[in-house]
């Protein structure tokens, strides 16, 4: 599918441009209302362009990737399309950097659109992208998939490499389309800000394996069952431990850029 421009912008008619938003928010209440936000949104990010490649294995529903395409967003990519920009996939070598920026500015860059449970299904190897890159450790905010490491939406993986290169406020902007989207940015808000300040692949895995050993070493150690302290007996069922760091709680629609620090 082509990427077509004047189908984004051709049209800035007060009247043509209510009912496509109408329409829109028929579909997804979590997409904003106002028309002129919305053409703002476009024009800005549409500087980068960005790419999917679908496997329709998703909840169309829930898919952020089509979501983001309906407005225009990005471009949907069958498998035989190339791509000459970066591309967020397990096949990557190495982590996405600002080392890959001048590249995301010239020829963009492209997420694939799979279901986790059904990633033995995609056939990584047969998609033609230029510079195939992983993304570091972060943590998802999306409905489906809150709170678990690694296991991010289409959007949440765009605006992670978007914001890591140097692109704050796009990737902001892509996440402005949800009503959880500053979630995301609260939950990995110190991540993100230390990612961006590294220079290459080697930096980010350092950032990323220092502050994982931080919090692994803040959390408690289980006790043993039945041991006893003190005059007390500790039992294993007593509340639970999943090895991952604490979340946030999100109230407020944050940036990248707020303060971390919660008025009490």
């Amino acid at each position: 599918m082509g990427h077509n421009k004047s189908r984004k912008f051709k049209n800035h008619h007060a009247q043509g441009q209510s009912s496509r938003t109408n329409q829109l928010n028929r579909e997804d209440e979590s997409l904003p209302a106002d028309p002129e936000t919305e053409d703002e949104t476009s024009m800005v990010v549409s500087k980068i362009q960005l790419a999917m490649w679908d496997f329709g294995q998703c909840d169309v529903k829930r898919c952020t990737g089509r979501k983001l395409a309906r407005f225009g967003l990005l471009k949907e990519l069958r498998v035989g399309n190339g791509f000459g920009g970066i591309a967020l996939s397990p096949v990557g070598q190495q982590c996405i950097s600002r080392e890959d920026s001048e590249l995301i500015k010239r020829k963009g860059l492209a997420v694939v659109d799979c279901s986790w449970a059904r990633l033995d299904d995609v056939p990584f190897t047969k998609l033609k992208c230029a510079a195939p890159r992983l993304l570091p450790w972060l943590v998802a905010a999306n409905p489906v998939n809150y709170g678990r490491p690694c296991e991010l939406s289409c959007v949440e993986a765009l605006s992670a490499g978007l914001i890591i290169c140097g692109e704050v406020e796009n990737g902001e902007l892509l996440l402005s389309k949800f009503k959880w989207g500053h979630s995301f940015l609260s939950l990995n808000r110190e991540l993100l800000k230390a990612y961006s300040k590294c220079e290459n692949s080697a930096e980010i895995i350092n950032v990323q394996n220092s502050w994982l050993s931080e919090q692994s070493s803040k959390i408690p150690k289980a006790v043993p069952k039945e041991e006893v302290v003190g005059d007390e007996v500790h039992s294993e069922d007593e509340g639970s431990d999943d090895g991952l760091p604490p979340l946030e709680r999100n109230v407020n629609h944050m940036t990248l850029d707020e303060s971390d620090t919660e008025s009490e």
